[in-house]
């Protein structure tokens, strides 16, 4: 039995027309099965509520999660096996991240994300405004 800890990242969508309870209330399920079999969430990130490419049980809307873990490889099998027993998800996606991917998010997390507007270089006028001003004197 494998008992080290990986690294991996799973994307989730759920139906859309639940109310945000209802989805809070499925999110917290998957974190619930992740920490109850040896795992921990690392991030939770909600992308929102998103218009799906092309209709999933007739739905065309789906509520967008991903969630970063470390977990034992035993657990991957227990996640996908809920999502499926889930009526709420409409499509997952799980995936083993590797050193690259780590060492790539880990240099993005040290860049600082600037929250002012980038300033606009100046620019030479369209028009030059001393022709216009000597015309009408």
């Amino acid at each position: 039995m494998d008992t080290s800890h990986h690294t991996y990242e799973t994307t989730i969508i759920i139906n859309a027309s639940l109310d945000d309870t209802q989805i809070d209330t499925a999110i917290g399920r998957v974190q619930e099965t992740i920490t109850k079999n040896g795992g921990a969430v690392t991030a939770l990130n909600k992308w929102g509520r998103k218009r799906l490419a092309y209709s999933i049980s007739k739905k065309t809307n789906g509520f967008y999660v991903n969630i970063e873990f470390t977990a034992p490889s035993t657990l991957i099998g227990l996640l996908e096996r809920s999502y499926q027993l889930d009526e709420m998800v409409l499509r997952y996606l799980t995936i083993k991240l590797d050193k690259k991917a780590i060492a790539a998010k880990a240099k993005l997390a040290m860049v600082p994300v600037e929250l002012e507007a980038a300033p606009v270089p100046a620019r030479e006028p369209l028009f030059d405004d001393s022709a216009t001003e000597k015309k009408s004197e």
